[in-house]
């Protein structure tokens, strides 16, 4: 289906190679021309995703100033924030500049100010400048323009929170919908990568679908995640493990489930590796759901063969219908996870 000026997937933006959709081509032309099937945003913050903003602060040896290089330089040669190595993105925050004659706005005008509900890996983009980084959040404050597609989903940014907590959760909205969706009531559900904010989101969810005949366990890496968790009352128990480590993992959920492994393992670890310990974790005939962009699927599959593992695997996808409004509900459902979110995303100057 062709719109007027271009196309409502974005296929006139792709510029390397030519016949691919935005995600996968190599190269996106930004140029801040709003097309008759476009919005054109004012973009004053972004929101790297965690596996890609861990593996540039590694890159960067932790330097911010090499951090803001980094990806200034992706954005200049791609003309979107698509990491290379992660292959990933983000999302970003900013005010719409102009909405094209045949973008689906409904009522949205310009001035108004949204997230995007897409990842920075397929959103054409041009950056002026970098003015500070969070290194423990991976929020970065800009000044750009960005591209929106017709078939691209956004978000009004709400009154009642603050914007950059509203981004970090809107960043990992698609994790807990899903999570919300394949949880049963009784279910064994473990989370890797508990600690983080698709982690504890996802924890919520689980929690919430479980009821109280279900069993939660939170695996979690950093010893003052599980301490928040453990205030917070999101699982049965809280694991300090390695993900990494996928015989102690087995053995840890081992231990917690009595044998019987999990029902539902969440992977939202943002490092790689991780693969096997979610399969192990998991019962026969049971369900992997593989949300971190860290993990590698070819090593999932070959992984779960090699362990003669008959576990369902799903590759995490980042859209559900009302995904947005379900995370964000979740702030406004618990005053201690909305704390713990309060007290991570605060901008910080670097």
């Amino acid at each position: 289906m062709k719109q007027k000026n271009g196309h409502w997937l974005g296929l006139h933006r792709v510029k390397e190679p030519q016949g691919l959709l935005p995600q996968p081509a190599w190269k996106l032309n930004p140029e801040p021309v709003c097309h008759d099937n476009e919005l054109l945003i004012e973009v004053d913050c972004l929101n790297i995703d965690s596996a890609s903003f861990h593996q540039i602060k590694e890159g960067a040896q932790g330097d911010v100033e090499r951090v803001k290089e980094q990806i200034f330089a992706i954005v200049q040669e791609r003309g979107k924030m698509h990491n290379p190595v992660t292959g990933s993105g983000g999302m970003l925050i900013g005010r719409v500049s102009e909405v094209g004659s045949l973008f689906p706005a409904g009522n949205l005008q310009t001035g108004t100010r949204i997230a995007t509900l897409v990842s920075l890996s397929l959103t054409p983009l041009s950056l002026a400048c970098i003015h500070s980084v969070d290194m423990e959040t991976g929020q970065v404050e800009v000044q750009g323009r960005a591209i929106l597609f017709a078939s691209a989903p956004y978000a009004v940014l709400p009154d009642d929170l603050p914007e950059q907590i509203t981004l970090a959760v809107l960043d990992v909205c698609g994790a807990p919908a899903q999570v919300a969706r394949l949880t049963q009531p009784g279910q064994r559900v473990a989370v890797l990568g508990a600690g983080g904010k698709s982690g504890l989101l996802s924890l919520y969810h689980a929690r919430k679908q479980a009821g109280m005949d279900g069993q939660v366990l939170a695996l979690e890496s950093r010893e003052k995640a599980c301490d928040e968790i453990h205030e917070l009352g999101l699982a049965d128990q809280v694991i300090q493990v390695d993900a990494r480590n996928p015989v102690a993992v087995l053995e840890a959920v081992t231990e917690a489930t009595d044998g019987e492994m999990a029902d539902l393992t969440i992977n939202c670890v943002n490092v790689r590796d991780t693969e096997l310990s979610a399969i192990l974790a998991t019962r026969d005939g049971g369900t992997v759901y593989f949300f971190s962009t860290a993990v590698q699927f070819t090593a999932a599959a070959l992984g779960a063969e090699g362990v003669g593992k008959d576990v369902h695997m799903m590759i995490g996808n980042g859209y559900a219908p009302g995904h947005a409004d379900l995370a964000l509900n979740t702030l406004r459902e618990s005053s201690g996870l909305r704390a713990v979110f309060e007290s991570r995303y605060r901008m910080a100057t670097g």
